[in-house]
């Protein structure tokens, strides 16, 4: 079987040129966009043959001018509808034909083909007989797209009604290119091993790199998929009944963070190699609630609550030091103590999902930074049983 591209080899071979390819497929019975796309840019590319672009117009009918085509145009249907005798009113006209009837009234008295009268708002018709011209050409355009059988102001006034579309169709003139004759030969498009030591890539015949090519198409905008599962996970917190804590505080004083949380102030984690203090400032402003700073104290020192406490002097300016988060619970700790300040208790949840920071060393699986995810639920009565359930739902989503 002769494929598409030796037909236009072929063709080249007996007439030299192919002068416009859109007759050319037509003829022979080819898809013209096959031809181009796949046979013709392959050609090229080898540059076995050349191609000079050509532009033809040509005139598509609306769906409105093919329904016009078919029933009349209106100025043919409201023509129609004037009563000869007695004339027809502009309303009758309007209510009997809607939009078509105001377009067709409108190239009626265009055209002379009717009268109003002012005084009694009726049409009467100033001639016999019609002949619906805009209809004929709508239906010689679709038959003929290039539209050859009408003059240009003809064209212009359909598409001046919407009633065409024009349209531009690309075909080339083909012409040999300066690899012709080597169409027959075998072309490499690598270069290989086995050639190099054969030394058979000097006599071989290389498909030249196209330079102008467009390359692959970039995507971008996608969510990274850390975002992704961080919204992920909030959603189903928010499904839940959770609120979101407001956790866009990266740096925390030591009190919210360590000391409110009754961790103490020899703990290793509050070490300088596990945590990242500021320099600047150093310290935070003190706790305007005096009380629970001593509460808070009091723990520390001598217990409280049913607790021994760690029996150590417990320093205020220690827990003023200012320091880069090391975990979200540090907001979970000020959100209870803004809870409990409530004269009524509210049943809350609460939830986060935020950076937290420690002073790691940097290698192949661990930052300095990296998420947590926290919630909290703050009732009365609660079990174990209830924290199972929550955890279990969540898992399950």
């Amino acid at each position: 079987m002769t494929t598409m591209e030796e037909v236009v080899i072929q063709e080249l071979e007996k007439n030299s040129s192919i002068p416009d390819t859109g007759i050319f497929a037509r003829e022979r019975g080819l898809d013209h966009s096959v031809l181009v796309d796949s046979v013709l840019k392959s050609l090229i590319g080898r540059e076995i043959v050349e191609a000079k672009p050509i532009s033809h117009e040509y005139w598509i009918v609306t769906e409105e001018g093919q329904e016009y085509a078919s029933r009349g145009s209106p100025e043919l249907q409201t023509f129609q509808s004037i009563c000869p005798t007695h004339g027809t009113t502009v309303e009758e006209i309007q209510n009997k034909l809607g939009t078509i009837g105001k377009l067709g009234i409108q190239q009626c008295l265009k055209r002379g083909w009717l009268k109003l009268d002012k005084e009694t708002k009726k049409l009467f018709p100033q001639v016999t007989q019609v002949m619906d011209e805009t209809a004929e050409k709508l239906r010689q355009l679709a038959l003929n797209p290039q539209a050859t059988d009408l003059s240009l102001q003809d064209v212009k006034e359909l598409k001046s009604r919407k009633l065409v579309q024009s349209k531009t169709l690309k075909t080339f003139c083909v012409q040999k290119g300066r690899r012709f004759s080597q169409f027959h030969e075998q072309v490499a498009t690598d270069l290989s091993k086995e050639m190099i030591e054969s030394g058979s890539w000097r006599s071989a015949s290389f498909k030249e790199y196209n330079f102008e090519a467009s390359g692959k198409a970039l995507t971008g905008g996608f969510l990274h998929p850390l975002m992704k599962v961080r919204e992920q996970i909030r959603y189903i917190f928010l499904g839940m009944g959770f609120e979101e804590m407001p956790t866009n505080q990266y740096v925390e004083s030591s009190f919210w963070n360590f000391d409110a949380l009754f961790q103490p102030q020899q703990h290793p984690a509050r070490d300088a190699h596990d945590t990242f203090f500021l320099s600047d400032p150093a310290f935070s402003k003190p706790c305007k609630d005096r009380e629970y700073v001593h509460r808070v104290c009091n723990v520390h020192q001598q217990g409280a609550y049913g607790s021994l406490g760690y029996r150590y002097p417990w320093s205020e300016m220690e827990s003023q030091k200012n320091i880069l988060r090391t975990h979200t619970t540090a907001i979970s700790s000020k959100m209870l103590y803004h809870l409990a300040q409530k004269e009524d208790f509210v049943p809350k949840k609460y939830f986060s999902i935020d950076r937290v920071f420690r002073n790691e060393n940097l290698d192949a699986t661990h930052l300095a930074e990296f998420h947590q995810i926290e919630g909290l639920i703050a009732d009365r009565n609660l079990t174990i049983g209830d924290l199972k359930g929550v955890i279990h739902y969540f898992f399950s989503q």
